[in-house]
């Protein structure tokens, strides 16, 4: 077995696949495990399992918890969380006034 720490930046609220509620925008750190394939001339490893740590908030401040998540909707967290960005970064409300060049 190994693991591999990595960490992800989410720019908004999001949501996971199969856990309720609102996750805040912020770091948050992916935990993946994987196990070496044996029986191979060559090193190869296959992924067994994905976490997500989640800092409590709240009363349950100070806690951690690791969500078991899939990388296809880590993926599609990120990937909706970037498309969030993009529509916001382009929006009328965030773009600054033109300047009088009179």
């Amino acid at each position: 077995m190994r693991s591999t720490r990595s960490t992800v930046t989410f720019s908004n609220p999001f949501t996971l696949s199969g856990y309720p509620g609102n996750l805040p925008a912020g770091d948050y750190d992916v935990l993946v495990e994987e196990e070496l394939l044996q029986g191979l001339s060559f090193e190869a490893y296959r992924r067994t399992a994905t976490y997500l740590m989640v800092r409590g908030q709240g009363a349950r401040a100070g806690r951690s918890a690791l969500r078991v998540i899939t990388e296809r909707d880590l993926s599609e967290a990120l990937r909706r969380d970037a498309a969030t960005t993009e529509t916001n970064n382009h929006s009328e409300a965030a773009l600054s006034p033109q300047e009088d060049r009179t």
